[in-house]
């Protein structure tokens, strides 16, 4: 699945000099990016819902720890 991104100027000459200087194409580094910040938010998202679910349980049944 092709997809495109319109990059300002400033943003695309930033990459192709990172790329140039890892030895890498401006594609493999907008593709690492993505990725990682995909896998970051995903992981944001699944602490967030975790946090839910516990706030959810703890108002059903009050039931909590203290640090004592």
């Amino acid at each position: 699945m092709a997809t495109s991104v319109k990059l300002d100027d400033d943003l695309k000459n930033r990459i192709r000099r990172l790329a140039d200087a890892q030895h890498r194409s401006s594609h493999w580094i907008m593709r690492k990016a993505i990725n990682d910040y995909v896998e970051r938010e995903e992981k944001r998202e699944a602490f967030k819902q975790d946090a839910l679910r516990a706030w959810d349980a703890y108002q059903e049944i009050e039931l909590h720890l203290t640090l004592e």
